[in-house]
């Protein structure tokens, strides 16, 4: 058990096994047997591994162990392999701590996740995903109007979603799976929300078309363009769907537009949470526009360099509080003390204490 725990926390960490042993002062051979269990490190030493590693000593006993499972990844394809692996053992072990955090309640906190039976079933033409984004939009209740915080509209639904900030380079979006037999949703924390937002419905994309996608039209799409996943193109345009309905942005720029003002998409993003060049791609498939607008107005993105940075405040990021919540709500049941509370939320204990607080003095009546 601590074997597989270190090789996990090392990974995280992002670091090789010359690297830890450098750091700790414990030579790589003997890391190497500790990771295999071969042997059995002192308490001393995995002093030094917590504090290197930046996990607390209990990480190394922890009795819940995860898998992430059907993992779909949304990444360039240049990241190199540490730092996926990073970003692999950050996800694991948030996930590992919703577990054991779940495990704690009598009933389960939160709703199990389901697709209702009214959804569609096979997708054989592209279009069709416009109806499949809307028809879950109708199931959820959402309406055709923005949505204000996405997270919280997925947590809702039974839906786990981590954030990690494990990606220091800039080449991870997201990744959709399903640990425990929950679905999961992981994005990047560094990322604007606009980008985070579209990564999340892509992600939903994955889980809920699943097996819908006619064979015929993954071979269709795979004829049509030279290279790329036509599963991903797929969910790109669920997710564009999703987010921006094609009804809404017909209501907002019209039926059939020759042009479009830059303006009006800028002020899509900041109502809608989609990027500028997303809400483009919008007004293509709601058919607003054609596609050679549509490339004309691509270009202009490419030459005033928007593609990497588009004008205006950068939309705020989405943040998760659902797992905090399910912590202290924990703690003021007293099934955990704050040690533990402090261990979930992979916090020090005297930051908790802070936290806590909340800059009141004095106890606090029950």
């Amino acid at each position: 058990m601590i074997g597989q725990r270190l090789l996990q926390a090392r990974k995280a960490a992002g670091l090789s096994l010359r690297e830890l042993a450098q750091r700790t002062g414990v030579s790589h051979t003997a890391i190497n047997k500790y990771e295999k269990d071969l042997l059995t490190p002192s308490s001393s030493q995995l002093i030094a591994f917590a504090k290197t590693l930046g996990v607390r000593g209990e990480f190394f006993f922890r009795p819940m162990q995860s898998e992430i499972k059907n993992v779909d990844y949304r990444k360039k394809a240049s990241m190199p392999k540490r730092l996926l692996d990073r970003v692999h053992g950050d996800v694991l072990d948030q996930a590992e701590r919703w577990q054991e955090l779940l495990s704690l309640y009598p009933t389960p906190p939160i709703e199990s996740f389901s697709v209702s039976d009214e959804l569609m079933g096979e997708i054989q033409d592209e279009r069709q995903l416009e109806e499949l984004a809307e028809e879950l939009r109708h199931a959820w209740s959402l309406g055709m109007n923005a949505i204000p915080d996405l997270i919280d509209v997925l947590e809702s639904k039974g839906i786990r979603v981590i954030t990690t900030d494990a990606d220091d380079q800039g080449k991870f979006d997201g990744l959709a799976g399903k640990v425990d037999g929950a679905p999961l949703i992981v994005v990047g924390r560094q990322w604007p929300g606009d980008r985070q937002r579209f990564t999340l419905a892509h992600e939903l994309g994955h889980l809920m078309l699943g097996d819908r996608i006619a064979s015929t039209l993954i071979e269709e799409i795979a004829a049509q363009q030279k290279r790329g996943d036509p599963v991903e193109r797929l969910c790109n345009r669920f997710a564009g769907a999703f987010l921006l309905p094609r009804q809404t942005v017909i209501e907002h720029l019209g039926t059939r537009r020759q042009r479009l003002e830059l303006t009006e998409l800028l002020l899509l993003k900041q109502e809608y949470g989609l990027s500028m060049a997303a809400c483009l791609f919008r007004a293509l498939h709601a058919d607003v526009i054609s596609a050679q607008t549509h490339q004309e107005l691509l270009a202009l993105f490419g030459r005033q360099g928007w593609r990497k940075q588009e004008p205006g405040e950068p939309y705020p990021s989405e943040e998760t509080f659902l797992f905090k919540q399910i912590v202290f709500r924990a703690l003021g049941e007293e099934w955990i003390g704050e040690s533990k509370a402090a261990e979930l939320l992979g916090i020090p204990l005297g930051r908790f204490h802070q936290e806590r607080k909340l800059g009141v003095s004095g106890a606090v009546a029950h």
